[in-house]
């Protein structure tokens, strides 16, 4: 306990050497460099003639099926970590007819789909993997591997019977509610027509694939591909397995994020030659992982996982603990760089300059490591973060920066961007880089991709109108997750949807799928035909969420382009898309809010035909 508090005393402390007109300085210069016109632009997957099967899976064929008509009572929309929860709770709360649909050939989610080499979540298993306890399961490592959460996500699929109803490598195409028959009617690309009492949308933060648009990428003339569509075919291997046909290839790898920083060095591994073309370096903290002690099990007590998770959760929100459970590089420097300190009488100048010597401080670190571990020291420079530890994602491995050293990896630093693709390969600065492979590993559009996008169709509520139309001046809703004009509908609360954010997803998804799983029991017992979310109701939680919100132009305006950011453009930044509390949001006075209008069981704020 003692080491635990003088750890985050010491993080509070400011850096000595630090010079807030310098590191403005610095930190503005490498923004400058990647502050670009065009920079930020994106290839629209859904229709691009060249890249459009990039979207396409290359896991599991396509099975031949015929359309599907068919009256349940819940569908889905994905078979993620969300949409599998929000199927167990359904079930929980009696309903037996439950239709998943999803583009993916199974269930998973992000894990079905991202199975890169070196893979692994970055979130400590014990708290990301749902339902440890029910499923009687321990995981294997303290970060578990991306095959790991698939098969367990595919486990708790199987235990509560949502598979065999399931429809894979679908996607829909619309769905429309029919006030006369009180149903959702939904279409689907394999023609399918579903008609469903309640409809639930479970589509994930992170499921639109992300490409960049250079010039020149449909000339290429060798093999590349979206890391979230791994070709095994290609670079030989599997997940887990070392990669064996890329022993004569020239590999280059286009982004600095999750992806990259994982896939890099078994590539490195595997590869006659790899570049890495990096616009912005990630602040790569340690990770730290290592096998699940023998005795874990047997040394918690029932119902410790929640007791876990609400100990992350309390010390990222910044939150006073006896102990701090998880202790890693998110509780050590997210939290404290998120809730800096406060000086009782002291001015907001006062606060904002500690918070930001406390903020270089742990930058410092994160150079001062990437210093240490690489070799070269021109390679060393390139490789550090110029920037507020917030900008960007912080990531944490234990092996990339590493891998710098290997005599076949070479790092290119363009930090304006690709000028333009020829077919040899990616040209920076008028020079040419002739590559076998190209690997884009450019993750995914932003968390706060507005949730009508994230569907992907078109969802029409009464009188229709459709969710892009009601949502056109910015989210509008009962808790994140219910909708006026959108009778028996379920959005999985999300980043920009009015909840709350957290670091560990799946501790939202366990509270948005409980609270889905019990209003559906309560409507149930009722006998209600259809519910709709009150005006006023919905008027007095937006205002909620526009009085909480604090604008962070003022500080995200300083920071190097990135999607936290809104690629430097901060300030367009939505309050009506903001959360219930202030910054991530109060995620425990929310769940307190959602647990009471529950326990009331009168569904304040609802009507009920």
């Amino acid at each position: 306990m003692a080491e635990v508090q003088d750890e985050a005393s010491a993080a509070h402390e400011p850096a000595p050497s630090f010079d807030p007109d310098a590191v403005h300085a610095k930190y503005a210069a490498e923004r400058d460099k990647r502050l670009v016109e065009g920079r930020a632009d994106i290839r629209d997957l859904s229709s691009d003639e060249h890249f459009a099967r990039y979207r396409d899976d290359p896991f599991a064929p396509m099975a031949e099926r015929e359309p599907v008509a068919d009256e349940v009572d819940v569908v889905v929309v994905g078979g993620g970590i969300a949409g599998i929860l929000a199927g167990v709770e359904l079930r929980k709360a009696g309903v037996e007819r439950i239709r998943i649909v999803d583009q993916a050939g199974g269930m998973g989610g992000t894990w079905y789909w991202n199975r890169y080499p070196g893979v692994m979540c970055d979130v400590e298993s014990y708290i990301y993997l749902p339902m440890l306890e029910e499923l009687g399961y321990v995981p294997k490592h303290r970060y578990a591997f991306g095959e790991e959460i698939r098969l367990h996500l595919q486990a708790i699929a199987d235990r509560y019977d949502l598979v065999a109803d399931a429809l894979f490598h679908t996607g829909v195409t619309g769905a429309a509610w029919d006030d006369d028959a009180d149903r959702w009617r939904i279409e689907t690309d394999r023609g399918d027509h579903l008609s469903a009492r309640y409809y639930v949308l479970a589509v994930g933060i992170l499921n639109l694939l992300k490409l960049p648009a250079i010039p020149g990428m449909e000339r290429f003339g060798g093999h590349s591909f979206h890391s979230a569509r791994w070709d095994y075919r290609y670079t030989g291997g599997a997940p887990g397995e070392p990669l064996t046909a890329l022993g004569d290839k020239r590999v280059g790898v286009m982004g600095t994020g999750a992806s990259a920083i994982q896939c890099v060095p078994p590539l490195v591994d595997a590869a006659k030659e790899v570049y890495v073309f990096q616009r912005t370096p990630s602040a790569i903290g340690v990770r730290g992982n290592r096998p699940t002690e023998p005795g874990f099990a047997e040394s918690v007590a029932a119902g410790w996982q929640q007791d876990r998770m609400d100990n992350f959760q309390a010390v990222m929100l910044g939150r006073s603990v006896d102990a701090d459970l998880v202790d890693d590089g998110w509780t050590h420097h997210y939290a404290a760089v998120q809730n800096p300190p406060r000086i009782q009488g002291g001015s907001i100048d006062e606060f904002l300059r500690n918070a930001e010597a406390l903020d270089f401080r742990i930058m410092e670190e994160h150079r001062a490591r990437v210093a240490e571990i690489v070799h070269d020291p021109d390679v060393a420079e390139i490789l550090k973060p110029y920037y507020r530890y917030l900008c960007k994602r912080p990531c944490f491995h234990d092996e990339y920066l590493a891998a710098f050293n290997a005599p076949n990896l070479t790092v290119v630093d363009c930090p304006a961007g690709i000028e333009a693709v020829s077919e040899a390969g990616p040209v920076v600065d008028g020079d040419q880089y002739e590559l076998d492979c190209i690997v884009y590993a450019t993750g995914f559009e932003a968390e706060l991709t507005p949730l009508y996008r994230r569907a992907g169709h078109d969802v029409v509520g009464r009188g229709g109108v459709s969710l892009a139309e009601r949502w056109a001046d910015g989210a509008c809703s009962l808790f994140g997750m219910m909708v006026r004009g959108f009778p028996n509908f379920f959005a999985m609360p999300a980043p920009g949807q009015q909840a709350v954010v957290t670091v560990n997803y799946t501790q939202l998804a366990v509270l948005g799928a409980a609270f889905v799983g019990r209003t559906v029991g309560q409507l149930e017992a009722r006998g209600t035909r259809s519910f709709e979310v009150g005006a006023e109701a919905e008027a007095a939680w937006t205002e909620q969420v526009v009085g909480s919100f604090v604008d962070p132009s003022r500080v995200m305006s300083a920071c190097t382009p990135s999607r936290i950011n809104l690629e430097g453009h901060p300030e367009l930044l939505n309050p009506r898309n903001g959360n219930y509390g202030r910054g991530f949001g109060d995620y425990f006075g929310y769940r307190e809010r959602l647990d009471s209008w529950l326990a009331a069981g009168d569904l304040e704020g609802l009507e009920l035909t």
